[in-house]
């Protein structure tokens, strides 16, 4: 018999049994024929007909072992993927008829194989009571592979995809069924196993044989796929099986890169972007971000795998190294898919994300406007106003909720030198800049102050923020912030409170978080705030009450930080309102991160400068679980690490 004629049958024959009748071993292959165009589907009977529209069929998990009916619904699923990649593989024969002939000798010997794990699926499923055709089967595999142009697209698609995702569910499940006690089951999925181990072997010896040269086996998988394949689909829904790879010949580079690898796998992914230095984007003028700006932005981006999805997408300056999102992945984070602008051309988007709407965010995210799925409520949007990113917001927020005017804003030189002349009689003044954020910016005068330097850092601020505002000097003695998210429609809701850690100006070093945030209060503070100031009426009732007047139009997160301070007889007092800030937020970032750590645990975020961290050992180690995690990667860090720890 000739390989043409066995290929023949198996790809078109319309009755199971001749389809998963073995041909002989050892077919010649000296009448290829010629190239076969690609049919709209293989033949199949009535009940197992798939067509080129495509139907969707979700693998249906399993939820009980011991239930014979979901076994037989679980190996329908895998018996239909099984005769697909031996129908895709009797196609390659028959349009590749000039392929090389050792090519298609592995090629047709694989065919057989897959053939035998049908068969094999097909005799378990009667055993549970399901007939093969008596569930919708879907042809994913067909859409996905037949378009294929050359035998490479073929190795890369099938070999190097597919069945080498199956290294990870079929090892996986076997073990499963075994401990379940099913051990025919757990038989075909061993024997299914080790001929996947060949196949993936038999697609890398070519694939390393056709691929670009100078180009290293991961980056020429990376760039063989089309979408929606990607290198994730290569990687089975089950534990990462390393050894299976070894097994097949991979490379060590190859399967680190894979292992941490991620991407979507059906929800269209919405795209996040790291912009902190938002208020200095909505200065009035031309914003040039210093040394310490610039290192901001690149070392701490990859926070954005704090509050993003497992299966949305980051856009990195600077990714990480694949050893540290190793790293990350052993601590427990579900890492989004990590790109670059150019790697989203053509792609769906289910959202844009920055982390603040300011001029910088619109210009570098309107590319890719026309991507958003028009459904979803993340769209591109023209800049928030620039007040918003103002102190203006903030004292705007206390009006309307009738609170005493404190702080002035001042927007001359003269008008801001009244202003402190009038604190320094009864104490000291806090002059703060329009734009400025997490304590800097700030300048604390007193009585002994010189008063050329005052005056001159005033003018220099005003000309560059367009004003400052001026408030009393107060003893802190807590910081803490409320988060709410927003949306369409207005509505404001608390997402928790935080406890904030500044350095003795004000500046912003980390940030403290718990389900039971008056677990983290000193008793003094906890007694006040809760009897005498009635917190949560205010975070949870009269500020969310008000907001959408403030930021009409607004969705997303928003954040009131508010401070505790001591009077000067000793008593507590409670400002409401230190800034508002119109967008994301360090303290929700921590909030966003205890929900991925353990149940019932408390959580601190830190920003520590690199240069004074001595011992890195000190801070790695730790997971998700418990203990501290470098959240970037120290080996390409400038100034900052970030360091998270659940306690």
């Amino acid at each position: 018999m000739q390989m043409r004629e066995a290929a023949e049958r198996l790809l078109f024959a319309e009755t199971l049994e001749e389809k998963l009748l073995l041909s002989p071993r050892d077919a010649a292959d000296d009448e290829p024929g010629r190239a076969l165009a690609t049919p709209d589907g293989p033949g199949r009977p009535r009940e197992l007909k798939v067509c080129a529209k495509g139907v969707r069929v979700d693998f249906p998990g399993i939820h009980r072992l011991d239930d014979d009916r979901e076994r037989g619904v679980m190996l329908h699923f895998l018996a239909n993927h099984e005769l697909l990649a031996a129908e895709l593989m009797a196609l390659v024969l028959l349009k590749f008829p000039d392929a090389p002939k050792e090519y298609r000798a592995g090629v047709y010997a694989a065919m057989r194989e897959e053939q035998m794990h049908t068969a094999m699926y097909v005799r378990r499923m009667k055993d549970c009571g399901i007939a093969f055709g008596e569930l919708p089967v879907n042809d994913y595999f067909w859409r996905i592979i037949a378009p294929m142009e050359t035998p490479l697209d073929f190795v890369t698609r099938l070999n190097l995809t597919f069945e080498q995702a199956n290294l990870d569910f079929s090892k996986h499940y076997a073990a499963l069924f075994r401990q379940a006690g099913d051990h025919s089951t757990a038989a075909v999925l061993e024997k299914i196993y080790q001929d996947e181990i060949g196949h993936v072997g038999h697609g890398l010896k070519w694939f390393r044989r056709w691929k670009e040269r100078g180009r290293t086996d991961w980056d020429a998988f990376r760039k063989s796929l089309v979408f929606p394949l990607a290198p994730v689909r290569a990687k089975g829904i089950a534990p990462f099986n390393a050894e299976g790879r070894r097994l097949a010949g991979l490379d060590e580079d190859f399967i680190r890169h894979l292992e941490v690898c991620e991407q979507s796998r059906g929800r269209t992914p919405v795209v996040h972007w790291f912009n902190p230095n938002a208020e200095g984007h909505a200065m009035p003028g031309c914003y040039r971000p210093d040394k310490t700006e610039v290192a901001l932005e690149q070392d701490l981006e990859m926070l954005i795998a704090g509050w993003c999805r497992k299966d949305d997408v980051a856009l990195l300056r600077q990714p990480p190294t694949r050893e540290h999102r190793a790293e990350l992945k052993r601590a427990g984070f579900e890492l989004p898919e990590i790109l670059s602008l150019d790697d989203l051309t053509g792609r769906k988007l289910g959202g844009l994300r920055p982390w603040a709407w300011t001029p910088d965010a619109v210009e570098f995210l309107k590319p890719m406007a026309g991507e958003v799925s028009p459904s979803v409520p993340w769209q591109w949007r023209e800049a928030l106003p620039r007040e918003w990113f103002s102190k203006e917001i903030g004292l705007r927020l206390e009006k309307l909720l009738g609170l005493p005017e404190i702080a002035t804003l001042c927007r001359s030189e003269d008008e801001a030198l009244a202003a402190v002349a009038g604190l320094l009689e009864g104490g000291q003044a806090l002059a703060k800049a329009a734009f400025s954020h997490a304590g800097r910016g700030h300048k604390r005068i007193n009585r002994d102050s010189p008063a050329e330097a005052t005056r001159n850092w005033l003018r220099k601020t005003i000309a560059a923020h367009g004003g400052v505002t001026v408030e009393p000097w107060r003893e802190r003695v807590l910081d803490f912030s409320a988060l709410y998210g927003m949306d369409a429609a207005g509505r404001a809701e608390l997402v928790g409170l935080t406890c904030m850690d500044n350095d003795p100006a004000g500046r912003f070093l980390g940030t403290r978080v718990s389900p039971k945030w008056a677990s983290m209060l000193d008793p003094e503070v906890a007694a006040f705030l809760h009897r005498e100031a009635k917190v949560m009426e205010w975070y949870q009732e009269k500020i969310p009450a008000v907001l959408a007047a403030v930021v009409p139009g607004y969705v997303g997160p928003l954040g009131v930080d508010a401070m505790v301070y001591r009077e000067p007889d000793g008593s507590l007092s409670l400002k409401h309102v230190v800034e508002l800030n119109v967008r994301m937020t360090m303290g929700r970032v921590a909030l966003e991160l205890l929900k991925k750590s353990a149940p019932n645990r408390s959580g601190r975020l830190r920003i520590l400068r690199k240069a004074k961290v001595a011992d890195l050992a000190e801070f790695r180690g730790g997971s998700l679980q418990g203990g501290p995690v470098i959240l970037n990667d120290p080996a390409s860090a400038r100034e900052f690490l970030a360091v998270w720890e659940v306690g």
